[in-house]
């Protein structure tokens, strides 16, 4: 990972969403933007390998507190399977069946 700002887990944790969504739809482009973000993220659709770690690249163009930056990344295979394998969050909570 390169980043020309410092990144909060909060943040860091927005970027890996925003790839993975992308990396699972297909896409190539997708906004960003929370509390103290804004920006894009882009599927470079590549592969890279850094030492023994191997996955799809991304980069990102943010704006934050600090200023706007570059950050560019990878998602690990193993980070993909285990993504993969957590059930999706529903999108309203389930509703009781009997009301009394």
């Amino acid at each position: 990972m390169f980043s020309s700002q410092p990144l909060t887990p909060a943040l860091a944790m927005t970027l890996h969403q925003a790839a993975y969504d992308l990396y699972r739809r297909g896409d190539a482009e997708q906004p960003v933007a929370g509390d103290l973000l804004t920006g894009r993220v882009r599927n470079l659709r590549k592969d890279v390998q850094m030492g023994s770690i191997t996955g799809p690249a991304f980069e990102a163009e943010i704006e934050t507190e600090r200023g706007s930056g570059t950050v560019r990344f990878l998602l690990t295979r193993q980070g993909l399977e285990l993504m993969k394998e957590q059930p999706a969050e529903p999108s309203m909570p389930p509703r009781p069946r009997y009301l009394n």
